[in-house]
């Protein structure tokens, strides 16, 4: 039946087919977004593979599946898509723990065995000639299990114990947390979790992490999913900044102004207008406008010149202390 349809189809029956193995369940929605088509043309194509003799089982309200056992027979993949492999291997190792590192070789090496010759050559010219070279150091040398140990957690639901260093903080602090979700962001990976120390939801760096261990103690709370969160923490009062910096200065600013959350910019002759919508005014965004301050104009708030000054004054104090 499917040496009948046209070769567009016929390649989406096959990604179709090996997306069924990927997952437990999927959706038809999810099928009809990835591919770009609609529902009855993701239902049709169910029933091609249906017709040609795979076992799918569908519920409705929940998804297909496949019968459970069956499966296809080794991928051969394309060269393209051998060759993101090695942008992905050369991410892995240096944007994520030792742990999932030798996890992600080790599955490397089961991708790299169905590969055919000429791709392996391919791969290999490829991988010598790319290099990662991270800004940040990502993770505590002492705990080089951390990211995977909260990946543990949040699958199986579980408490993770923590000795954790806050920035400010003299020394570092017991916490046991129930892992809502991890992300990277500004070349740090961070954990939403419920603090039970806290009694709230807390965001914590990972490399600030000292020490970790994995608890038997299932989850007290059911958690929403991580995006709830981080939209509740981007929704926190903010305070309006505009400064006018120098144009050249600016350029340097790209990398890290969303942090500080860069809204727009505008150019006036040699000068560039940025604007911010600021959640830690005192403390992140005027440690940071200090930076560069010399080459800077603060045009609003003034509350954003005092706390500059402030902080210069303390600087200057302690330099005069230290002679």
């Amino acid at each position: 039946m499917i040496a009948h349809d046209s070769p567009k189809r016929f390649d989406r029956i096959v990604a179709i087919f090996i997306q069924l193995q990927s997952k437990r369940v999927i959706k038809a929605q999810e099928l009809a977004e990835r591919f770009g088509v609609s529902l009855r043309t993701i239902y049709r194509d169910i029933k091609t593979l249906e017709a040609s003799g795979v076992p799918i089982y569908s519920e409705a309200g929940i998804g297909y599946s496949l019968i459970d056992g069956y499966r296809l027979p080794p991928v051969m993949f394309t060269q393209e898509e051998a060759t993101s492999f090695v942008a992905a291997e050369k991410l892995m190792q240096k944007f994520t723990d030792k742990t999932i590192r030798e996890h992600f070789a080790s599955a490397m090496y089961k991708v790299r065995a169905v590969l055919r010759n000429h791709d392996k050559d391919w791969v290999a010219d490829i991988e010598s000639k790319v290099i990662v070279k991270p800004t940040q150091k990502k993770f505590n040398d002492d705990v080089p299990h951390a990211l995977s140990t909260l990946f543990e957690s949040i699958a199986r639901r579980t408490q993770v114990d923590l000795l954790y260093e806050a920035l400010e903080a003299n020394q570092p602090t017991a916490r046991t947390i129930e892992p809502v979700g991890v992300f990277h962001q500004e070349n740090f990976w961070y954990v939403i979790a419920y603090c039970h120390l806290r009694n709230d939801y807390r965001q914590f760096r990972i490399d600030r992490i000292k020490q970790i261990r994995q608890t038997e103690t299932p989850f007290s709370l059911k958690h929403q999913p991580l995006d709830f969160y981080l939209q509740n923490k981007e929704q926190k009062p903010t305070t309006r900044v505009r400064i006018r910096v120098n144009a050249i200065i600016a350029k340097y600013l790209k990398w890290e102004r969303h942090y500080h959350g860069f809204v727009k910019e505008e150019r006036i002759q040699d000068q560039v207008e940025l604007t911010f919508e600021v959640q830690d005014l005192q403390h992140g965004f005027a440690r940071w406008y200090i930076m560069f301050g010399d080459k800077a104009e603060i045009l609003e708030p003034p509350q954003l010149k005092v706390h500059v000054k402030e902080l210069l004054e303390q600087q200057l104090q302690q330099l005069t202390d230290n002679k």
